[in-house]
């Protein structure tokens, strides 16, 4: 067998991005408070950057200036009243207290509980022994922060006897468990949704509608579920009137009760910050846009100029490793404001062409003059790549003067090649025709597909039904009595 050594060379062509374009990908992608965020990281950890100083007062301020600034800490705290009435009495209180006395203030604490918390404080108002309450306190435990039972009450009996060392019967385990369940907010303990629903049935004033309600969660649940709704009402032998009612009353119930406390912590409110405004004159003629810049303007540090890192020949070690030192910040620094410049005005870019392709919106904002308008549409403006288009927009938000809209909204298909029709306005014609039909007999989906051709409305069946589950509408079978 022969072996034989050989030598060959081959050529490859591979792109990639250099470390500033990486760090510049990562920060178009960022919404406005995460590069503030970033920009005040950088700033802490990069000695070469600073705020530029564009304060007035300060710089109409020198050495020879005879202000003096003689409050106490005390004088600005009441400062912040209107007037004397509005000062608390503790403010003017008479300190006569040595300096090494405590002083103690009062404080504006956080007094919302957790749903553990809240549950725990609700047991003191029941007579029970160390025993039982160390069992409810186990069981409220098991919840999950939407207030359902994690475990089967019988597992629970078990890792008592076996982690606790409490030896309880299942019967008192039970009965501490209603307790439970009849706990604040209504629901909380429940197993499931159903059982969930009727918790808080029970707890209302039972009247004719909280029964039929009752009956349909207990006996007719997976008819609910299903939206059999004409099935339910010839079971039940309600009329219409009454099956809203009903309907009424069981969509005004909370499927996550755990959630009325443990929505501050684990679904915190965000809140929405626009990176765009959008401005019309009175001739609804003319539109300004402006970029509603939060980012401080930076600058290098003196310390850290061109001449700091010049290295002279005699120059010891310690010296030449703190020039490296020196421009290597600099240069960080340097390439840190390039790329907010960049951000700054790529967005600007990408959001003046979308102000350019949809402007009868912004003139009216109608969402169903959305026109048809995708990411090459943006490109062949601003010449950018699609990537880079995407980045820009994800998790923008544009504000007008009747609301703020995300800009991902702008970004529609066609239904058709050869239509100049945006998804938006089907959408809103759609709508329309379901809200003023029969409900008695509502419109399939074909016949909704017949009379959006009556409208100019060129579309097959199926993108009517995928446009009608976008509206959250179900079929015409669901829909029939509501």
């Amino acid at each position: 067998m022969e072996e034989s050594l050989k030598l060959s060379t081959e050529q490859k062509l591979q792109q990639r991005l250099t470390p500033l374009q990486v760090q510049f990908v990562k920060m178009l992608e960022m919404t406005g408070p995460e590069v503030e965020d970033e920009v005040q990281r950088v700033l802490d950890e990069n000695p070469a950057l600073e705020r530029c100083d564009n304060d007035e007062r300060e710089n109409n301020l020198t050495e020879d200036s005879t202000e003096t600034f003689n409050e106490s800490a005390e004088d600005i705290q009441l400062a912040d009243y209107r007037n004397e009435d509005e000062i608390p009495s503790y403010r003017l209180e008479a300190r006569n207290h040595s300096a090494d006395d405590k002083y103690y203030e009062p404080i504006a604490v956080d007094s919302s509980d957790t749903l553990i918390e809240s549950l725990n404080s609700q047991l003191m108002e029941f007579d029970l022994d160390d025993n039982e309450l160390a069992i409810a306190q186990y069981i409220i435990g098991n919840l999950d922060d939407n207030g359902y039972m994690t475990r089967d009450i019988t597992a629970i009996c078990d890792d008592l006897a076996f982690n606790v060392g409490i030896d309880v019967p299942l019967s008192l385990l039970k009965k501490i468990f209603e307790i439970v369940r009849s706990l604040e907010p209504a629901g909380v303990g429940a197993i499931d949704l159903r059982d969930c629903l009727l918790l808080q049935l029970k707890r209302k004033e039972q009247s004719k509608i909280i029964n039929i309600a009752t009956d349909i969660i207990d006996n007719y649940f997976d008819l609910f579920s299903k939206m059999h709704y004409d099935r339910m009402r010839s079971l039940l032998g309600i009329s219409i009137d009454e099956l809203k009612k009903v309907m009424a009353v069981i969509t005004s119930l909370n499927p996550k009760p755990g959630s009325i406390l443990t929505g501050g912590i684990s679904d915190r409110t965000r809140h929405i910050i626009p990176d765009f405004s959008i401005e019309v004159d009175n001739d609804n003629e003319n539109i300004t846009l402006t970029l509603l810049n939060r980012i401080p303007e930076l600058q290098i540090e003196e310390t850290f100029s061109e001449n700091a890192c010049e290295i002279s020949p005699n120059a010891t070690r310690s010296q030449r490793e703190a020039a490296t030192f020196i421009k290597q910040k600099r240069e960080e620094a340097n390439g840190f404001i390039k790329i907010l410049k960049m951000r700054q005005e790529t967005l600007y870019k990408v959001m003046a062409a979308i102000v350019k392709l949809q402007r009868e919106f912004f003139l009216s904002d109608d969402e169903s003059r959305i026109k048809p308008m995708i990411l090459k549409d943006i490109s062949a403006i601003t010449g950018h790549d699609l990537s880079v288009i995407s980045r820009a927009t994800a998790g923008k938000y544009v504000m007008t003067q009747r609301g703020i809209y995300p800009l991902k909204l702008f970004f529609n298909e066609r239904p058709k090649d050869d239509d100049d029709t945006s998804s938006h306005e089907i959408l809103a014609a759609l709508k329309e025709i379901i809200s003023t039909e029969d409900k008695n007999k509502p419109f399939s989906d074909e016949a909704i597909t017949q009379l959006l051709t009556e409208k100019g409305y060129d579309i097959a069946r199926r993108t009517v039904a995928k446009y009608r589950e976008k509206l959250g509408l179900p079929v015409a079978r669901l829909r029939k009595g509501l």
